[in-house]
């Protein structure tokens, strides 16, 4: 498990500032773990560079990184800690979804009057509250995004397929309202079969294109079955899987996959948050670039740009007033501009691996 982080705040001139403490939760169950990881990554690189340029107004940012193992329990004892602990300002990059979920939830059940910032917060069905304050484009976005692509290109119908029964509950709704409203035809698969017998068993009468709704594991399962077929197929994931673990695990060997991504390419120099995200991230990990951990990046960067905005004392009353501003902020070329359902949803793209392993967008 990974250590509790103070994120390089003791640093030449903060030995005698104290910090302000900004909580990030993060899910390491086996489920998660792959995303948590990566979005860690990028957030730790974030503040560790926030403070090395002098933290919050002279102050050391201390990076408070809270484990969880997904389930309600151990969520509800990181909050406890998070509400007794007086320095903390901020929730910054909870990950995974379902925890973003929780958490939300659980905020808005307790009360608890602090800013939720920056959630991986991938559910499209969640209520968002005057606490919680997500910069990310949701499964509803990304579906439509997609579907949008794909009816482009003249595809007519494609396949729904749900890594499992909890997918299919969760977001087949979405999934078929967003394919009725671009005229596409929409066959669902509901995660009743193990997802390589599944995959192997796609026959003739099955769409060409295959929205996958699941992780990474799932679809290295499921991709490893379509391989084993004559026919072609492409399969299009969601955020939440990262293509480089497809690749190493050994998924979609002869099945391109397409991903949607809520963040800019980690190839776009041309981005001035990325560039610096490329840059932070080679001084301080030996971890290649992935678009998980640049969106921890950038929800860290948010995090640290609207506190350090504000006027006055900056405490856990102050960081939840400045945030409900809902002010529109750009990042070195990601804007954060919220709707009236309170969501920054805006930013959907995508990326392929292609049948000889190469991931190009």
């Amino acid at each position: 498990m990974l250590a509790t982080t103070r994120a390089a705040w003791c640093q030449p001139g903060h030995a005698q500032a104290h910090p302000l403490v900004v909580a990030q939760v993060v899910d390491l169950s086996n489920e998660q773990q792959d995303v948590s990881r990566d979005f860690l990554v990028g957030s730790r690189a974030a503040w560790q560079d926030v403070n090395a340029g002098g933290g919050l107004r002279g102050r050391p940012i201390q990076h408070l990184v809270l484990e969880v193992d997904g389930t309600p329990a151990s969520l509800q004892a990181v909050l406890r800690s998070v509400r007794d602990n007086p320095a903390c300002i901020a929730l910054s990059g909870t990950v995974s979804d379902p925890a973003a979920t929780q958490l939300a939830a659980l905020l808005r059940q307790e009360a608890l009057a602090i800013a939720h910032v920056a959630p991986w917060l991938q559910n499209s069905m969640q209520e968002i509250d005057e606490r919680t304050f997500p910069i990310f484009a949701a499964r509803r976005e990304q579906i439509a995004h997609a579907l949008k692509s794909l009816s482009a290109t003249g595809v007519r119908e494609v396949g729904a397929v749900f890594a499992s029964r909890r997918e299919h509950a969760l977001y087949r709704e979405d999934a078929a309202r967003i394919a009725a409203g671009l005229r596409l035809g929409l066959r669902s698969y509901p995660g009743d079969l193990p997802l390589a017998q599944l995959g192997q068993q796609m026959d003739q009468a099955t769409p060409a294109v295959l929205l996958f709704i699941g992780g990474t594991p799932e679809l290295v399962q499921f991709t490893q079955g379509l391989d084993r077929q004559a026919r072609q197929r492409y399969v299009v994931a969601l955020a939440d899987v990262n293509l480089q673990t497809v690749l190493q695990m050994g998924g979609a060997r002869a099945t391109p996959v397409i991903a949607t991504q809520v963040v800019p390419m980690v190839t776009a120099s041309s981005v001035p948050i990325v560039r610096r995200y490329r840059e932070v991230l080679a001084r301080l990990f030996d971890e290649q670039p992935t678009a998980l951990s640049l969106a921890g990046f950038i929800a860290a960067r948010y995090t640290a740009e609207v506190l350090a905005g504000i006027d006055g004392a900056v405490t856990r009353a102050s960081a939840l007033a400045a945030f409900q501003k809902l002010a529109a902020l750009d990042l070195g070329g990601y804007r954060v501009a919220f709707d009236g359902s309170r969501r920054s949803a805006g930013y959907v793209t995508q990326s392929m691996l292609t049948a000889d392993g190469r991931v190009v967008g």
